[in-house]
């Protein structure tokens, strides 16, 4: 287990290395590597295909700007990467919460960064995308704070100290939103009808 770790680091390193010194290809491996969880994690604070896309494009851009900054001794390259990502998306949707836009969520279901299910039939892969969608818009109608915390928790599945290093809030204000957007999340999606417990 070891042994594996030590290699992604090596191999993350290398990348970076190789990236630094100009080389398309080894950067074309980074951003394919990342650019699905990236847009997709942008994506949930988005609720926009298109706000996705260029919130990752602008990841990207921010990282390739930093790769001197990399440093492997320090954590292994998807550590640093996602952590950069994550900032960078979250000032993004603060910035957006103050300055509100009138836009509705896009369908993200035909987006090629969209993770496909395999072996259901199609009547199972249009409920599962249905009730995809019904949750998203439950996440949507969470206040900004406990949204932000109910994502980093629940589907970045980050641990209580990286989200208070992500937000700079104690871990007790962590728990208590995360708590909180639980509850708050599971009523709204009882009056969406989407569970009825």
């Amino acid at each position: 287990m070891e042994a594996a770790k030590s290699a992604a680091e090596i191999n993350g390193a290398e990348l970076v290395k190789r990236a630094r010194q100009g080389d398309g290809a080894a950067w074309e491996d980074v951003v394919t590597m990342f650019s699905r969880r990236i847009f997709n994690l942008a994506y949930r604070f988005t609720s926009s295909v298109e706000a996705a896309e260029d919130l990752t494009q602008e990841v990207f851009i921010r990282v390739y700007r930093s790769l001197d900054q990399y440093d492997a001794k320090q954590g292994d390259l998807a550590n640093w990467l996602m952590r950069l990502a994550r900032n960078l998306i979250i000032d993004d949707y603060r910035h957006r919460q103050r300055n509100p836009q009138n836009s509705m969520a896009d369908a993200v279901d035909d987006h090629h960064y969209h993770l496909r299910a395999v072996g259901n039939s199609a009547h199972r892969e249009m409920e599962r995308k249905e009730l995809a969608a019904q949750v998203q818009e439950g996440i949507d109608k969470l206040p900004e704070d406990l949204r932000t915390c109910v994502i980093l928790r629940d589907i970045e599945e980050l641990t209580y100290q990286e989200i208070v290093d992500v937000l700079q809030i104690p871990e007790g204000t962590v728990k208590s939103r995360i708590n909180r957007g639980r509850i708050e999340l599971a009523k709204i999606l009882r009056r969406m009808r989407v569970v009825t417990i």
